[in-house]
């Protein structure tokens, strides 16, 4: 008799968004790491948006990321209090622009097999946060 054993890749996502004026010049960032290695990390470009919207950006490109590299269960980790409320249900989402952001990331939320998301200082997201503000600044996407 043969036994199968899976490989649960389970991975951690830091995510970041960044707005110059609010709503600015905009840009997200996420960093993809499975068993302390970096598997991926992405800056990208979103044009005018909020502060709020580009940290939305964030989760919903990192997720959509992670499904592609394989991840079945994740940790999200946010230095935005508001994203991680909202998503985690403690919060309601009272403006209108942030609604189906917030619909989109549940739904893609649901493709894993376990997620959490946990809000973090600004200190311990450092790498998402410059790749966040950079990209608003610069105004074109980061190198994969």
């Amino acid at each position: 008799m043969d036994v199968l054993f899976t490989i649960m890749r389970k991975c951690e996502l830091y995510i970041d968004g960044s707005s110059k004026g609010n709503p600015g010049e905009a840009g997200c960032g996420f960093v993809i790491y499975s068993e302390g290695k970096k598997l991926l990390e992405k800056s990208i470009y979103l044009g005018v948006k909020t502060n709020n919207e580009a940290e939305y950006f964030g989760l919903i490109e990192a997720l959509k990321a992670a499904r592609e590299v394989g991840c079945e269960e994740i940790m999200v980790y946010s230095d935005s209090e508001l994203l991680v409320n909202q998503i985690n249900g403690v919060y309601k989402v009272r403006a209108l622009n942030l609604r189906p952001l917030r619909d989109e990331a549940l739904s893609l939320l649901k493709f894993f097999k376990k997620w959490q998301i946990t809000h973090i200082s600004r200190e311990q997201n450092f790498e998402t946060d410059f790749l966040a503000k950079k990209v608003s600044k610069e105004g074109k996407d980061g190198k994969e």
